[in-house]
């Protein structure tokens, strides 16, 4: 089964990562750069389900689903816990696609056209020395943080910096936004000039974004075309641009080795890049930055980011698909030009003979289901934990301290915000509800008759859901959680910033917790 072109790479495929999970056979082929290129058999191992203790709401269905039933009944606005408890939040409008936190502060991401409204516009900064009680404090409306900030908005701790570009369509161009957060509830902006407005535009495309890991360089990646931007920030008054590069038709997320000397570029198309980026973490003058290798895969596609993590002093990267069930996947990158895909985490719903349940359940959730979207270790040398916002699935936590028999510990599926898509317009979930229901309601009927699996009642009552805006039956979760200790800070496009806590009868934080983002 192959997928259009107008649908792979694309916005479409989200929508029908719950109908056409594809089965391939293993294989190898040379692509026309010589770049060996490796596809690989759907996985169909499933994570060994958390043990919820008592206090817990645990799911009613398969691992990971959000039956239809709750989502009729209202069950699923009450939530859903497993040994992970809400210790407080702050929902105000919503949040971004990914959002950022530093010290005790975090910054909410935000979504165009739908953050421009107020009373809050622009990217929302919260005061949350209390976790318990979250407090805005400024907001920030620079034009980067109006137009959307997408994937882009990252924290670098070391340096003290947050960066964020505007993104007001899946790709945006020309604005990035520096900011001093020494004073992490009353960030300062540091480049009021190239970047900031539109007179005076940095040449870069963006979607995602994100740091090295010395903070002096900050990487920019647009989807269509897949271009990658390299933005020095020794002075991050006056960013410029020192590489840029089309290693694909379409680029993604990425992690980079602790050196910076390579990025794994996700590939939208489902497959990852190994870049060598040595030439710009040296500063050479005319740096080159060649693609080591190229693999490809058939179970997931809108290939995310990934984490590099080493065990025993053995580099992997865990490595995330955005859509079509991928899930996690765990790569072993020791040979750069011959990474190998050695294990994975997937839930129960992510299997392909569960398509019918993804199908029954998520037709009404829109455009993102079961996939998860960013996943954070909870150090990069032998880590114990992997956290992932996984969109409709909630916030699942593994044990990864064995990382070929990951094990799920706990998770948070926070209340549904079912017909309160007006409250919520910083809300990615709650703008597409909009927006996007009546096309991705279509690829999914059409997707239904063609696998013989075709409910009309159920069909029409998903069509009339979407028309009226969507019910916000679930919330998806995208950001990134991030560690500190046993609790665990993110954001929900609905509920907006939660601060949880994961019982210590199930997690021991290690003493060398990567507790801040970006460093």
């Amino acid at each position: 089964m192959k997928f259009s072109t107008a649908v792979r790479g694309t916005a479409g495929a989200a929508a029908l990562a719950l109908l056409v999970p594809v089965v391939g056979a293993a294989a190898s082929q040379p692509d026309p750069s010589g770049v060996v290129i490796e596809s690989h058999e759907v996985s169909r191992s499933v994570t060994a389900p958390a043990d919820c203790g008592p206090g817990s709401r645990p799911e009613t269905g398969l691992q990971g689903d959000v039956p239809a039933a709750d989502r009729d009944s209202g069950r699923s606005a009450e939530g859903y816990d497993c040994n992970i408890s809400r210790v407080g939040g702050f929902a105000g409008r919503g949040a971004g696609i990914v959002s950022a936190s530093f010290d005790h502060c975090a910054y909410l991401g935000t979504i165009f056209p739908g953050d421009l409204l107020g009373p809050a516009p622009g990217v929302q900064v919260l005061d949350v020395s209390d976790p318990a009680n979250p407090v805005p404090t400024v907001n920030l409306t620079e034009p980067a943080m109006l137009a959307g900030t997408w994937e882009s908005l990252k924290v670098h701790s070391g340096r003290k910096l947050l960066v964020g570009t505007g993104v007001p369509a899946m790709t945006g161009s020309g604005l990035l936004s520096v900011y001093d957060i020494s004073d992490c509830a009353h960030p300062r902006l540091l480049n009021p000039g190239t970047g900031t407005n539109l007179q005076m535009p940095l040449p870069i495309t963006s979607h995602e974004g994100g740091f090295s890991p010395d903070g002096m360089t900050y990487w920019s990646s647009g989807v269509v075309p897949g271009l990658v931007s390299a933005v020095d920030l020794a002075d991050p008054v006056n960013p410029r641009v020192i590489w840029q590069g089309l290693s694909g038709p379409s680029s993604h997320g990425f992690g980079m080795r602790e050196d910076g000397n390579r990025m794994y570029l996700a590939d939208n198309a489902g497959g990852l890049r190994v870049l060598d980026t040595s030439a710009v973490q040296r500063r050479d003058p005319n740096p080159q930055v060649p693609v080591l290798a190229q693999m490809v895969w058939t179970d997931g596609i809108a290939t995310q980011h990934s984490v590099p993590v080493s065990y025993d002093g053995h580099p992997y990267i865990f490595v995330v698909d955005e859509a079509a069930s991928g899930g996690v996947k765990l790569i072993d990158v020791a040979d750069d030009a011959n990474p190998r895909i050695v294990g994975g985490i997937k839930l129960e719903i992510n299997l392909p003979e569960n398509v019918d349940s993804q199908i029954a359940s998520a037709s009404g959730g829109s455009a993102f289901t079961y996939d998860p979207h960013y996943c954070t270790a909870d150090r990069p040398v032998d880590p114990t934990a992997l956290a992932c916002g996984w969109a409709s699935s909630g916030v699942r936590v593994f044990d990864v301290r064995d990382p070929f028999e990951a094990k799920e510990i706990g998770y948070f599926n926070p209340p549904a915000m079912k017909g309160r898509n007006l409250e919520r317009w910083n809300s990615p979930h709650a703008l597409a509800s909009v927006l996007g229901y009546p096309v991705f309601s279509e690829l999914a009927v059409q997707g239904a008759k063609e696998r013989g699996v075709f409910d009309p009642a159920q069909a029409e009552s998903s069509r009339t859901g979407m028309l009226l805006g969507g019910d916000l039956s679930t919330d998806w979760c995208m950001s990134p959680p991030e560690w500190r200790g046993n609790d665990l800070w993110v954001t929900c496009s609905d509920n907006g910033f939660l601060a949880l806590r994961l019982d210590e009868d199930v997690y021991t934080p290690p003493a060398n917790q990567r507790s801040t983002l970006g460093s």
